[in-house]
């Protein structure tokens, strides 16, 4: 079997940086069995870690979302090694690009309107709804008028998101009318859409969905804070995995019908809801990938599970096997964001591995570094912080280490 492999994703292999560690393809993927080809941007060069000797082609472009430019490095893989038979994309802002480079160039796969399922947040929810599940009232911003009747009738604070987008990437929360149309006018209407804003605490289900839909894993988490509020505003981010409890195993239902609403297969997913102050459950959105931040190494250490292997054994291999679910673990996560006023160099910064008996890895910056603009869930920023232990004590520690972190900066002339 020929496979290629779409990479956009450094490795970093040494030092305490732990990113993308779990994506190893060079392991994941039997090179000796298969002829493994990676097509991949500048970043994405430095992941590919195979023995040399046993990569069949590797071609780099300058961008691998660009259409155009992937459809023909794929096609040039295949002069060059012969026809494709999986084209693997994991990273969520390349599951739509591979799709369309599959059906142009008729690779087994994902289409378009699979993908549609988990990256067109319209579609998604007109699924499930119609499965019956709530979800949040939307509608789309192409017709601009009828965008401004929908937030009229349902009224404000609405919610406005790219339909495709990913990471809280380009969403506001929109307070009045006029706001709205401002927003309006600097967006291009057509990708977007509005959402009526839902009350309640956020959770969120990291799992993998077999070739039947059905959920051989999965495990809960409730957020600490939220994803907008991190990329919006600047706010310390962090989850919880929730323990057996019957709050736990209503989610876990919630989440098995939307998925098979779906129709998700042989796919990862990271599904977030809401549970309102009355105790409904509201579907927020779903991704076919595994979940970011901290989830997939957390998910590793607590549950023995690596979710890219059952999913790379699914499509280069034709099914996966999980390992049965042992005990009941608990851990969680925090990101505390940048500073603003970047590039900036730390003068002092906390190190709180000793004091938290929970914390299993931190990552922090050092005295002297530079910290620069940009990045998301995975940059260097002011701390990240993996904890292990029983879910009320790693949520107490999460709120402590939110309260009693510090980082001192001083800005560095560009």
């Amino acid at each position: 079997m020929h496979i290629v492999v779409v990479n956009r994703w450094p490795r970093f292999h040494d030092g305490p940086r732990w990113d993308f560690s779990l994506g190893r393809f060079e392991e994941l993927i039997d090179h000796d069995r298969h002829r493994v080809s990676y097509v991949v941007d500048p970043v994405g060069a430095t992941g590919v870690l195979a023995d040399p000797a046993k990569i069949a082609s590797l071609v780099q472009i300058d961008d691998v979302n660009d259409f155009e430019a992937l459809r023909d490095a794929v096609r040039q893989v295949a002069e060059e090694v012969g026809p494709v038979d999986r084209l693997v994309a994991v990273s969520e802002f390349t599951l739509s690009i591979a799709a369309e480079v599959r059906e142009a160039l008729d690779i087994p796969g994902p289409r378009p309107a699979d993908v549609a399922v988990y990256r067109d947040k319209l579609r998604m929810k007109e699924t499930v709804a119609e499965a019956g599940v709530r979800v949040p009232r939307f509608a789309s911003c192409a017709d601009r008028g009828a965008a401004v009747e929908f937030a009229r009738s349902t009224g404000f604070p609405l919610i406005l998101k790219p339909v495709g987008g990913a990471a809280s990437i380009g969403i506001h929360r929109v307070e009045d009318e006029a706001a709205l149309t401002a927003l309006l006018d600097q967006v291009d209407t057509a990708d977007y859409e509005l959402e009526e804003f839902i009350d309640g605490a956020i959770y969120h289900v990291d799992g993998f969905a077999d070739q039947d839909a059905r959920i051989p894993f999965m495990a809960v988490s409730r957020y600490i804070n939220d994803c907008l509020s991190f990329e919006a505003a600047g706010e310390p981010l962090g989850s919880v995995v929730v323990q057996a409890s019957p709050l736990r195993e209503r989610v876990e239902e919630f989440a098995r019908r939307c998925v098979s609403a779906l129709g998700m297969t042989s796919v990862p997913f990271h599904l977030e809801l809401f549970l309102t102050p009355g105790g409904e459950l509201v579907f927020l959105e779903v991704a076919g990938r595994i979940g970011g931040a901290e989830v997939p190494y957390l998910t590793e250490k607590l549950f023995g599970i690596n979710l890219f292997r059952p999913w790379l054994d699914a499509v280069c291999e034709g099914g996966a096997t999980l390992p049965p679910r042992v005990g009941d673990p608990s851990g969680g996560w925090l990101i505390i964001p940048k500073p603003g006023g970047l590039p900036a160099r730390v003068t002092s910064v906390t190190s709180l591995r000793e004091e938290f008996g929970t914390i299993w890895r931190e990552l922090v910056p050092a005295v002297g570094d530079v910290m620069e603009p940009g990045g998301s869930y995975d940059a260097v920023h002011s701390g990240r912080f993996i904890l292990v232990g029983d879910e009320a004590t790693v949520e107490e520690d999460i709120r402590k280490i939110i309260a009693g972190f510090h980082l001192e900066t001083v800005p560095v002339q560009e």
